[in-house]
């Protein structure tokens, strides 16, 4: 198997563009045993595949020196394998999803990894994004995870009301977390069939908009002296009440 020991490589500079997101058209790229054999059992397309010699036994993979995997890498200590997925668009549409998990302008990708791996695990049926949060395939949010990506189809959306009025139109129960007086408290709320689920921005949480909109304004109970909850914290107990 022949080895790219060139930074310069062609190919090696094409995947290095794609940690910017202005350059991630079709494909993106992720890292690791773990996420390659995510990627591997749900089918995934490959565009191509770098190796050092430790997974020199991949199928149809590219060989590189330690350095070329270096530079191509995020971590501080690569992990050895870095891959090129096609990226291709849920033939789903959000509104035909029972459960619904959307994040508000949430910013910070190790929330965003955070919460949609938490709503994988409690079974929902898909993520939003708007347009205002993190991006979902940036290495922070791919680490965070842990190909929870390719389990459920995550959606990014620029109109947030838009979106909003599409799902009521179509029966989806709107639920909008927050600290607003006029809020009830999660553990009084029931398990509907159809619901979305919006978790706000870290530091301003929904937008004024967002607590009109809204079918039901939520918030969860803390007896103790913390002002708040981080926002993840607060999407696992929400999300695992509404689905348990």
């Amino acid at each position: 198997m022949e080895m790219i020991t060139s930074k310069d490589n062609t190919r090696v500079k094409h995947a290095k563009k794609l940690y910017k997101k202005k350059n991630r058209t079709n494909s993106y790229l992720i890292e690791g045993q773990h996420l390659y054999e995510e990627a591997l059992a749900s089918g995934a397309d490959f565009k191509q595949i770098f190796v050092t010699e430790k997974f020199a036994d991949i199928p149809n993979a590219t060989l590189v020196s330690d350095d070329v995997m270096k530079f191509l890498s995020d971590a501080e200590t690569p992990q050895g394998i870095i891959a090129e997925v096609s990226l291709e668009p849920s033939a789903l549409k959000p509104e035909q999803l029972n459960k619904l998990l959307i994040l508000e302008n949430v910013q910070d990708p190790g929330n965003v990894g955070t919460m949609i791996r938490t709503a994988d695990a409690a079974g929902f049926d898909g993520v939003i994004l708007t347009a205002g949060s993190a991006d979902i395939y940036s290495p922070k949010v791919l680490r965070t995870m842990q190909g929870s990506h390719f389990h459920l189809p995550i959606f990014q959306e620029n109109e947030a009301q838009d979106l909003y009025q599409r799902l009521k139109t179509q029966g989806t129960i709107v639920i909008a977390t927050t600290l607003s007086e006029t809020s009830v408290d999660y553990r009084t709320l029931s398990q509907p069939d159809k619901f979305a689920l919006i978790m706000g921005n870290e530091g301003a949480g929904i937008t004024p908009e967002t607590s009109v909109t809204a079918d039901i304004l939520a918030h969860i109970h803390m007896p103790g002296q913390a002002e708040s909850l981080n926002v993840a914290v607060a999407a696992g107990i929400m999300i695992f009440s509404l689905t348990d």
